[in-house]
């Protein structure tokens, strides 16, 4: 039997809410074998036990990831590889909204680190796994990014390649909406090698909506005045998880890959998000951050 693996939200959004949370239950209930990806275990745990007093047949796994360091990506993803588990489908979920400016175990910007850098390491990563694992099942892999449309406010030119870690000239918004940026940018260059390859893996991107979760901790005012407002004109959380349940799980989607959706559907992302050379140069420049000196 193949299984699916869900890349949970961990590292900054909360193991015990948001998106991770609804998307893990929502797989969970259509038979997915879930694989929770987690910065704290024991809170992952707690989320695995709701779930099965929900869903007693669900089958949940956790592990540790913490995808601001790339020490915690490379662990997990050779405990993965090692474990015998097939993968289906990877969610990049993850996320780090608005951040005051702080470098990474890595010594790279913290938003672009986690956001970005460390769904491209652990991708890359796993990518031969779930190769191996549609050859095997001769069924479809998907991968799907989560970004936003906050990439539509990054710094002008895009990705500041020769500027991540410039703390003098850094907007904790705009440096959101660039590591957003990247992530779409990251679907597109993937979904374009893995076609010229002729392996049956989709990519793509998508905004899940805007909704009501801790995302703006670092913003106390902000956050605190979207949870009063919110509940009138933002997505709940189950809303807000719907377009990547329907990306990584509908039959509609089938064969589509690079693309960006929204509300379920296709949609617009800018200009930049789809430039080809941009998105070449941008994995380029994601290959020299990752690589082992």
């Amino acid at each position: 039997m193949c299984f699916w693996v869900l890349r949970k939200v961990g590292t900054f959004s909360g193991a015990s809410s948001g998106l991770g949370l609804e998307t893990t239950r929502v797989l969970a209930l259509r038979g997915v074998h879930v694989v929770m990806a987690v910065r704290n275990v024991d809170a992952g745990m707690n989320v695995k036990e709701t779930i099965l007093q929900e869903i007693p047949s669900a089958r949940i796994d956790v592990m540790e990831l913490d995808l601001s360091s790339m020490a915690s990506v490379r662990k997990f993803a050779s405990d993965f590889n090692s474990s015998g588990l097939p993968l289906n489908i990877l969610i990049n979920n993850a996320g780090l909204m608005a951040a005051p400016f702080t470098l990474s175990q890595d010594n790279i910007e913290l938003q672009f680190a986690t956001n970005h850098l460390g769904h491209f390491l652990l991708t890359n990563l796993l990518l031969e796994t779930m190769k191996n694992t549609v050859r095997e099942c001769n069924r479809e892999g998907r991968i799907v990014i989560l970004s936003s449309e906050a990439h539509r406010f990054a710094y002008s030119e895009g990705i500041r390649f020769d500027k991540i870690n410039d703390e003098s000239g850094y907007n904790s918004y705009y440096a959101y909406g660039q590591s957003k940026l990247a992530n779409i940018l990251h679907a597109n260059e993937l979904a374009r090698r893995l076609k010229e390859e002729g392996v049956e893996i989709t990519v793509n991107s998508l905004h899940p909506g805007s909704i009501i979760t801790n995302i703006l901790r670092y913003h106390g005012f902000v956050n605190a005045f979207a949870n009063m407002v919110g509940k009138y004109f933002l997505k709940n959380v189950q809303q807000g998880a719907a377009t990547q349940c329907y990306v990584a799980l509908h039959p509609q989607v089938k064969g589509i890959s690079g693309e960006y959706f929204m509300d379920s559907n296709k949609a617009n992302p800018t200009a930049l998000a789809n430039d080809s050379d941009l998105a070449k140069r941008l994995w380029e420049f994601s290959l020299s951050l990752t690589n082992p000196k």
